[in-house]
């Protein structure tokens, strides 16, 4: 489990197709690697993947084939930024929201422009996540906490302030670049119960909790 609060950007090194999986390497040096195990797992633009092995300040991990079709993996290459985020501990600050690392589908950015001093960024979601997310709810974008500003259609609004661009890969988005979406699980959760409640004959609906203000 993650809270989407980016601790460094690291760099891909290496990525080596295996059959149908991949192993990728990432070096950062402004991880803290103190603490990091093998099986330990670090969030790596917004993917949970296990370090199965460590180097001086990098570490590998496979990618399932599964992994790869769910996630922008696919397309990556050499040389790529990615942002990342060890495991939450029982001790960690809470900053952002509880983010599993499991990414939903993926997402591209349809226009960015300024707004003051910060970014926005209007981004556009598969149709079958675009229901999980609401106005002023959290959604997780290549692994960052971000509050949603504002949705139309599938398409939602990110006001990104200069700190999360400097210490993110977000400043590098621009229209066509596809991001790992992570919806909040919260929702995900309420629809399921929702199914219960409409079998039972129950007329509350995930829109009518977002009109009071649950979502």
């Amino acid at each position: 489990m993650f809270t989407g609060i980016i601790e460094a950007v690291g760099t891909l090194t290496a990525m080596q197709r295996q059959g149908d999986d991949m192993t990728l390497t990432v070096h950062a040096p402004g991880l803290d690697f103190s603490d990091v195990k093998l099986g330990d797992s670090i969030a790596t633009n917004g993917v949970c993947l296990t370090v199965v092995s460590l180097g001086d300040h990098s570490y590998s991990a496979d990618l399932s084939l599964e992994t790869l079709s769910r996630t922008r993996f696919a397309e990556a290459k050499v040389g790529d930024t990615v942002n990342l985020e060890k495991a939450l501990l029982p001790t960690t600050r809470l900053g952002g929201h509880l983010v599993s690392g499991h990414v939903d589908g993926i997402g591209v950015v349809k226009s960015k422009s300024s707004s003051g001093r910060a970014i926005e960024y209007w981004i556009a979601a598969p149709e079958e996540l675009a229901r999980y997310i609401t106005e002023k709810g959290s959604i997780a974008v290549d692994g960052i906490s971000l509050t949603v500003n504002g949705v139309k259609g599938r398409e939602f609004r990110l006001t990104i302030v200069p700190h999360t661009a400097l210490e993110t890969t977000i400043a590098q988005w621009k229209p066509g670049t596809r991001v790992n979406l992570e919806v909040d699980q919260i929702a995900r959760y309420l629809e399921r119960l929702m199914q219960g409640r409409a079998e039972s004959g129950s007329t509350l609906t995930l829109e009518k909790l977002a009109q009071s203000g649950f979502l």
